[in-house]
């Protein structure tokens, strides 16, 4: 099926940015984790290599971020020592702050997902394809058995055709009014207006303004939660529903994003129009699809303030804290191997170094090297001045020493003195051309 994209927006683009380093480390940390004791043979890693999409040797990367991960030697149970992998401090105590606000967040885990449940016919949905969503409503993996058990009154585990596999589903035990309410619904009673889709792009495009206040005009608007999915109506109400149903999704994700390929995987559950792509064009003033890394990706442009997010879920900021001492790992990895190849070619007696090291040198020394030439600036400017001075007269004397003294400066005195300045620069090449010149003339 042919794919589109929105016009490129440079500030939405840095939101979608991601290093896939980082994307690899925390599925190693995941790993990890499967360990009680947070250590792993480095054996097991490299048989895992492949799908994480890795090549090499597995201690070879592990030894690129010294500040996420310890390699050591340990017993292997036959008196033989083998490489283990761990969490240095400050990863394990960033580890540990992500699984507290994990915990803390079960709460609102619960109701994004009874949430997702309503949105959904027949308010339930397969656990084989929730997983899909389990990264975009930022559930762990054990999430079964972390929410079930506190909200037996809400879900529900069945499996109607125990023939099949993967067939278990989730299904909503009870309907909850307070939850069934859409954001747009919540933003609606805070400002005491009726509940309208607002635009998020800047005045001047005022054709998609205008297109949404038509938009808005053409029908009311259709809750999510309402139960009209299966009423017949208009093209417009259908679309009009489709639209808060993809709102309201992106809404209770994390990072106010989705691959649309995982919101086309449950089309027939939310009752999305075929070809949802093009009803998300249509309206760019609520979403932004991007086909940033080759994967279309739906943004809810009301969800950012510019490239960051509006509200940042504790689990986020947990996880953007692990991101930074994951760049910070490779940093100082690449600075060490960078002093060891000057190190080698110091010892080869390479020219090469002198001029890395030159280009290496602390900040004091390009100051220094700096002042030296502004002052010989400033010399070469009053000895080819002084001549040209006792021929001036008096008022473009003084342009000319300020012209002087702003070169030792380190700034310009032009801009106040521009007619004199240029006075001064006619009476000069005069000079040199051995013209008399007269005030008049000039």
């Amino acid at each position: 099926m042919a794919r589109w994209s929105s016009p490129k927006d440079p500030v939405l683009e840095v939101a979608l940015r991601r290093n896939r380093r980082w994307v690899v480390n925390n599925q190693i940390k995941r790993l990890l984790l499967r360990f009680p004791s947070r250590t792993a043979p480095v054996q097991f890693l490299q048989s895992r290599f492949k799908t994480l999409d890795l090549m090499g040797r597995a201690a070879n990367w592990l030894r690129k971020y010294p500040s996420c991960f310890e390699v050591f030697s340990a017993g292997a149970g036959d008196g033989e020592q083998e490489l283990h992998f761990g969490f240095t401090k400050r990863m394990a105590a960033l580890v540990d702050a992500e699984e507290a606000a994990v915990a803390a967040s079960e709460p609102a885990m619960a109701d994004r997902l009874a949430r997702l449940l309503m949105l959904a016919r027949g308010r339930r949905l397969q656990v084989s394809k929730l997983a899909a969503l389990r990264g975009p409503l930022g559930l762990p993996d054990d999430y079964l058995l972390r929410i079930l058990p506190a909200n037996t009154d809400l879900f529900h585990l069945a499996n109607p055709y125990p023939h099949r596999r993967n067939a278990a589903e989730l299904e909503l035990v009870r309907w909850a009014p307070s939850l069934a309410v859409s954001a747009v619904e919540a933003a609606a009673a805070a400002s005491g207006s009726s509940p309208r889709f607002t635009c998020s792009l800047p005045a001047s495009w005022a054709r998609s303004h205008a297109k949404m206040e038509e938009f808005n005009a053409s029908t009311p608007y259709i809750s999510p939660y309402s139960e009209e999915r299966g009423l017949p109506g208009t093209d417009a109400d259908a679309e009009k529903r489709a639209v808060a149903v993809v709102h309201e999704l992106l809404s209770l994700t994390l990072w106010r994003k989705m691959s649309i390929l995982k919101l086309e995987h449950f089309r027939r559950e939310f009752a999305l129009p075929e070809d949802t792509v093009r009803m998300l064009l249509r309206h760019p003033c609520l979403f932004y699809v991007s086909n940033r890394y080759k994967i279309h990706t739906v943004v809810l442009r009301e969800g950012y303030d510019g490239s960051e997010l509006r509200e940042k879920d504790p689990v986020v900021v947990a996880k953007d804290r692990l991101g930074e001492i994951m760049q910070e790992g490779l940093h100082e990895y690449n600075q060490r191997r960078r002093l060891a190849n000057l190190e080698k070619k110091r010892s080869r007696g390479e020219v090469k170094v002198k001029k890395e090291e030159n280009e290496g040198e602390d900040e004091e020394a390009a100051r220094l090297d700096s002042v030296e030439k502004r002052e010989e600036r400033r010399r070469f400017y009053k000895v080819c001045n002084l001549e040209l001075a006792h021929h001036l007269p008096e008022d473009l004397q003084n342009v000319l020493e300020l012209e002087v003294s702003g070169c030792s400066a380190g700034n310009w005195c032009w801009e106040e003195e521009e007619e004199k300045r240029k006075e001064i620069r006619l009476i000069s090449s005069m000079k040199l051309a051995g013209t008399e010149y007269s005030r008049s003339e000039l």
